[in-house]
């Protein structure tokens, strides 16, 4: 069970000599599954909010009942009311990066853990906590300490998010629809987690998402936000 626990180690040797040493040990809550579920899911993600296209993202999702999640960031704040708005709609908030900027944000694992915070505390001013869904900027190909960031995350409770689906719309701004839906229904896994953006530049990304929704209800989906069993996709790290 979650807890802090002390645990007592008592040796004996051969002659008798006795000898015992403390340790306390904390069990923390395992948010997050490494294995997929049978259930046929598909979990849309969007980065980089809120923005203008916040609302309209939400607007499609409601017209088909489905919910997503949104893993923000502190770079639109103009637009934070969306967090409340979203989260009271059912949907998951989650964490991304307070100022994303690379250079700034993997600067050094405490850096790292500085920005978090940052954006960690602006979404409890919005919802009332911090949560502990996670996605690493850039997509963890920054060089140099990304293996220790994915594993100090789970250490100090978060869990971290990758992706099996991707819309693409990372790759340009006003990228063809055709485009997104076609990369955005490929993946035909049971748990299918798609990575999107939400920005005032991926209008034609809020143009793609009925299609890719369509798609996946046709085929005997449910749409719903990140949870604590949620599997968890992680790409390699080498780095």
């Amino acid at each position: 069970k979650e807890g802090t626990y002390e645990v007592t180690y008592s040796a004996k040797d051969s002659s008798g000599n006795k000898t015992i040493a403390k340790r306390k040990i904390e069990v923390i809550k395992k948010i997050g599954s490494d294995k997929q579920s049978n259930e046929k899911v598909v979990y849309l993600t969007f980065d980089d909010g809120p923005s203008e296209n916040t609302k309209k993202i939400m607007d499609i999702l409601a017209k088909y009942d489905a919910k997503a999640t949104f893993f923000v960031t502190g770079r639109n704040q103009d637009y934070n009311y969306l967090i409340k708005d979203a989260y009271n709609a059912g949907h998951t908030i989650a964490l991304h990066t307070y100022s994303h900027e690379y250079s700034t944000v993997y600067a050094s694992v405490d850096a790292y853990f500085d920005d978090l915070n940052k954006v960690g505390q602006m979404v409890k001013k919005e919802i009332g906590f911090v949560p502990h869904y996670i996605r690493f900027p850039g997509g963890r190909y920054c060089q140099g300490i990304m293996s220790t960031l994915t594993k100090e995350v789970v250490e100090k409770g978060y869990q971290y998010y990758d992706w099996n689906g991707d819309s693409t719309d990372a790759s340009g701004n006003h990228v063809a629809v055709d485009k997104l839906i076609r990369n955005g229904t490929s993946c035909h896994d049971n748990n299918v987690m798609i990575l999107c953006h939400d920005t005032q530049a991926k209008d034609t990304t809020v143009q793609a998402l009925p299609a890719i929704i369509e798609h996946y209800k046709n085929l005997g989906y449910t749409f719903k936000g990140i949870d604590d069993a949620t599997y968890a996709p992680h790409q390699s790290v080498n780095n």
